[in-house]
């Protein structure tokens, strides 16, 4: 049975809506954030946006206070931005720091998806 498009991309946007939530991420402006958040997941694929997030999520911690709102949108958009256009084809596409028990243990969500998506779409832009 397959899956309709409609519901594997509310699912995608339950998850990312999950890690900002859990960690209070909106800030104080909600609406901006939200806008931010739609826009980012236009240009970039689910899983990647939900890896942004929790990289940043844990350089953000070493910060006092920590960033919320558009500027950890901001800082989020930066890292999508390299990692799409990381160049060196003797790395993996999106050069991610934590590990797939990390994300989980941050996240409470299952890595599997993201973390299959990059190796997947890694092998495939190797593979051009």
């Amino acid at each position: 049975m397959k899956i309709p498009v409609e519901f594997t991309k509310q699912i995608q946007y339950q998850r990312v809506k999950h890690i900002v939530d859990s960690y209070c991420l909106e800030g104080c402006d909600p609406l901006p954030f939200e806008h931010h958040l739609k826009k980012l997941l236009e240009i970039y694929p689910s899983y990647v946006v939900e890896l942004a997030l929790v990289e940043v999520l844990v350089a953000q911690w070493m910060r006092v206070p920590m960033q919320r709102g558009c500027r950890f949108l901001a800082e989020v958009e930066q890292h999508l931005h390299e990692w799409m256009h990381y160049s060196n084809r003797d790395r993996p596409l999106v050069p991610y720091r934590i590990t797939a028990e990390q994300f989980q243990t941050i996240t409470g969500l299952d890595p599997t998806p993201v973390f299959n998506a990059i190796v997947a779409f890694s092998a495939l832009h190797h593979d051009n």
